[in-house]
């Protein structure tokens, strides 16, 4: 009878406890739950590259974060341009070309980080030729110092809009302070009676 009632006492307090663990399971499952509903609210974050003025803006919901200077593509390799989505991050990426391959490390072209788009084989990363930021020099890649691109690739996410502008216009203007060039009916008609270009 003793023994019985020793054992029921140990079951409930076994039970208590399992029941106890139970709770705070329970209790940070959704706490969990909740930071994850909360970290994948919608943003309307954006990267806007200006070609002339080689600057990328990190821009969300509106708001410019940050500005950054970048290198662009060189005239005979120039950016693409248009809308484009973030396909992929990668950190210390190795850098493949037909015949070679060279592994992360100081001498890899990429830098430290890669912003994959989803125009196969162009994204947004680092350079071995830091001199080269704030140029027309890369292979049509946007390539950016390594701190700055670093503070970018903790920011972007995967589907993240990415915006190359290949001409000035009243969003670069508002952003980097570019000029807007207009060109008036008055000129297009003397180039084109005149037969040259602007």
């Amino acid at each position: 009878m003793e023994r019985e009632a020793r054992s029921r006492g140990t079951n409930q307090a076994g039970l208590s406890r399992v029941h106890s663990l139970a709770v705070i399971l329970l209790f940070a499952i959704a706490q969990a739950a909740a930071q994850d509903k909360a970290a994948v609210a919608p943003r309307n974050r954006r990267i806007i590259v200006s070609i002339p003025d080689r600057k990328l803006a990190l821009v969300e919901d509106g708001r410019v974060f940050r500005v950054y200077p970048v290198a662009v593509g060189a005239r005979v390799s120039p950016s693409p341009t248009g809308e484009f989505k973030v396909v992929s991050r990668i950190s210390n990426p190795t850098y493949y070309h037909p015949g070679v391959v060279i592994p992360p490390g100081r001498n890899n072209p990429l830098g430290t980080r890669w912003i994959g788009l989803d125009r196969r084989g162009y994204g947004i990363h680092g350079t071995n030729e830091p001199r080269s930021i704030g140029k027309a020099a890369s292979h049509g890649c946007i390539r950016m110092a390594k701190a700055d691109l670093e503070q970018l690739f903790d920011e972007v996410q995967v589907a993240d809009v990415v915006e190359i502008h290949a001409h000035a216009d009243a969003e670069t203007a508002a952003i980097f302070g570019s000029r807007v060039h207009r060109t008036t009916t008055a000129q297009v008609a003397m180039t084109a009676a005149v037969g040259g270009a602007l």
